[in-house]
Formats: C-alpha cells, sequence, structure tokens
C-alpha cells in the first residue's frame, strides 16, 4: 500500500507538503532588517540577531531559527529607525504667541526583551505610548521661549533637551531616541498672526529709530571735529601768512559767487563798482 502511494506523483506531492510544513513549524527566517526575540511558554527566552551599534549588513546573526514546535514562538522586530510623526500641538510661548507646532521623531527599537515586557512586542503600542510623552515635552520646553528663539541657534538646545525627556520614557519600552525635529513652528491665521506681526513692525520701528538717532549723534559729532580742525588749520595759516590766508577766502568767495557752486549755475549777474573792496584780489596784492 505504501509502495503504491510513493510510486503516485500525488503521493510524493502530499509529502512534500507535510516536509515543508514540518520545516516550516521548526525553523523561522529572520531578515537582516529585523531582531527575532524567541518566546517559550509565554516566557522570553532569547534575542537573535539583536541590533548592536556600528553592525554592517551581512555581519549579523541573521538566518534560519530553529524553535520547538507548540513551545516556542518567534517575535521578530524591526531594528530599522522608525519615525514617530506628531499632530499638530498648539504651544504658548514667553511672549504669549500661541503657535502651531508640528514636530516628529524617530527611534529604534535597541532591547526587544524590554519592548516585549512593556508592549507584547507590539511596535504601534510604542507609538500610542510616545507620542503624548513627545507632545507633552515639547509644550513644556518651547513655552519657556519665545518665538524669535525658534529662528535662532537656541532652537537646537530646545531639540536636544525634547530628545533627553522623550529618550528617558522610550528606554522604558526597549527603545533609543535618535532624534527629534520640528516640521513646522507658524502662528494660526487671523488677529493672532497680524496683532504678532504689528508688534513685530512696531518693534522695528523702533530699532530703526534708535539706529538714525545714533548714526545723527555721531554724524554731529563727526561735523563739530572737523569743523574744529578746519578752523585749527585756518587759524595756523593765518599766523604763518596772513595774505595768502586772505587770497584764499576770497577765491573761495568767488567760486561760490561765480563759479560751479553757485546755485545759479554761473549766470550771476552783480552790478558793483570796479573799485569795490570785494575785486581787490583782481587788483593785485590783494591791495
Amino acid at each position: 500500500m505504501a509502495g503504491r502511494v510513493f510510486r503516485s506523483p500525488i503521493g510524493w506531492a502530499i509529502l512534500f507538503v507535510l516536509v515543508v510544513m514540518a520545516a516550516a513549524s521548526v525553523f523561522a527566517i529572520v531578515p537582516e532588517t529585523k531582531q527575532a526575540l524567541v518566546v517559550r511558554m509565554g516566557k522570553p527566552d532569547r534575542v537573535i540577531n539583536a541590533y548592536r551599534t556600528g553592525e554592517r549588513f551581512g555581519d549579523t546573526g541573521a538566518g534560519l531559527v530553529a524553535r520547538i514546535p507548540g513551545v516556542e514562538e518567534v517575535y521578530l522586530i524591526d531594528k530599522r529607525v522608525q519615525n514617530l510623526d506628531m499632530a499638530s500641538q498648539p504651544v504658548l510661548s514667553t511672549d504669549q504667541l500661541r503657535l502651531q507646532v508640528d514636530a516628529f521623531a524617530r527611534y529604534r527599537i535597541v532591547n526587544p526583551l524590554q519592548m516585549y515586557l512593556t508592549a507584547r512586542g507590539d511596535q504601534q503600542r510604542v507609538n500610542e505610548a510616545l507620542k503624548p510623552i513627545l507632545g507633552s515635552a515639547l509644550r513644556n520646553e518651547l513655552g519657556r521661549r519665545s518665538f524669535a528663539a525658534l529662528l535662532t541657534p537656541e532652537r537646537d538646545v530646545a531639540m536636544a533637551n525634547i530628545k533627553t525627556a522623550l529618550d528617558r520614557v522610550a528606554r522604558q519600552y526597549g527603545a533609543e531616541i535618535v532624534d527629534v525635529r520640528i516640521k513646522r513652528a507658524e502662528l494660526p491665521d487671523g488677529t493672532p498672526l497680524d496683532s504678532a506681526y504689528g508688534r513685530m513692525k512696531t518693534a522695528r520701528q523702533q530699532q530703526a529709530m534708535t539706529i538714525r538717532a545714533e548714526g545723527l549723534k555721531q554724524a554731529t559729532i563727526i561735523r563739530a571735529q572737523a569743523d574744529a580742525d578746519a578752523s585749527r588749520t585756518y587759524a595756523d595759516a593765518f599766523n604763518q601768512d596772513p595774505q595768502f590766508f586772505d587770497f584764499y577766502r576770497a577765491m573761495q568767495s568767488y567760486r561760490a559767487t561765480f563759479g560751479a557752486d553757485a546755485p545759479t549755475d554761473g549766470s550771476t549777474t552783480m552790478v558793483l563798482s570796479p573799485n569795490s573792496d570785494y575785486f581787490r584780489q583782481f587788483r593785485g596784492g590783494g591791495k
């Protein structure tokens, strides 16, 4: 009877299926991107292909895993970096601006045993546990800063503090926080945004007035110093050669009256006596 079964193609097919089913119940495949937790009778027994810092693909413990059918169960846990997106959160800054902040975190499971004990190996439970913690840490940290601080290097300090606070909780779930980032932080449309723009405009106008006043002060000081230096130079010139000084001042007057500096572009008409003292320099010797 058995010989006739094995001589039949159908018999061989049935045997092949039975062998495959037996092998599937005994062996499990652990990919490079997964780490396996073997649970024996409901209790964690061992971890296969666990995450190691700096490991390279092809140099891990991935491959076939043997288990006892009906006694041991294999949980596959992703060892790659996972994204944790947070819904938009309202945050009140120190300058009383209500902001809408979108942020996300990236984490990796580094302790599958701890994850199994706290989340029963379900990554979705880890996400649901970390989301409110991320939102709370974000509100607490950004609530201690002004809106303008989010546009300065101080933002990196805030992100580092949020990451530290979130990582303390993530460790309880066997996870490690890799990074925390803000995607968008902006004022809501409407009155708050218009009011913020108004305050920013007023602040900039006050700053511009201060800069102009300081510039006017410096210009006045510079002009006064220049006038004092010029007066001192003129006095020195007069003391050294009074006639030359008188000639120079007369030439300056002629230029202002008849030359390029004249307000009428050189078309000034004056009716004066040739013997006028104003033209004494043309008579020679300033006499």
